[in-house]
């Protein structure tokens, strides 16, 4: 597997320990953080892989560090490259636009020509709309650490095993 660049804030507390587990289950020499606070266009093309962490802020918005760093990688080709995608959400207080931040991101990458990998089931969520459903699916991990928080361990167990089978050389 090539080396995986995690991209995440690395003032978020509850996406940083989400990272570590990500990161034990991957291997430490498998991955790269990436703080995108401070990301340049050159730590985006070190790498073929990718796993953006994109929690949804206020009304299904991107977090304001996504997007002042998406201008300066928008005009890349992202042909050949994976990205996978999670975030959080909180179903039971913004049931209208559950975990919109990974569907805004799966489509700010798709229109570059980036595979999204990583996609999970709906099931066990109750909220009303997500920008993040591709049918049956969401084009990414939701995590719902407010209100689910006993399933967050064997969501991201599942998903990591998913994604070492999309990150092949």
């Amino acid at each position: 597997m090539k080396k995986v660049g995690i991209f995440y804030s690395f003032r978020s507390v509850k996406t940083h320990q989400q990272i570590k587990k990500m990161i034990k289950k991957l291997g430490e020499e498998n991955c790269e953080e990436v703080d995108v606070n401070i990301a340049t266009l050159d730590d985006f093309k070190k790498f073929q892989n990718f796993i953006f962490a994109v929690p949804t802020w206020f009304d299904g918005e991107l977090p304001n560090y996504w997007d002042e760093y998406l201008p300066s990688i928008e005009d890349e080709s992202f042909k050949g490259k994976r990205f996978a995608i999670f975030g959080g959400g909180d179903q039971k207080h913004y049931p209208e636009n559950f975990v919109d931040g990974i569907g805004l991101m799966a489509e700010f990458v798709g229109q570059r020509g980036g595979k999204v990998v990583g996609f999970t089931s709906r099931e066990g969520y109750t909220y009303e709309s997500s920008k993040a459903e591709r049918g049956d699916k969401f084009c990414g991990l939701a995590l719902d650490i407010e209100n689910q928080s006993a399933l967050t361990a064997e969501r991201i167990d599942n998903w990591i095993e998913s994604l070492k089978k999309e990150f092949v050389a």
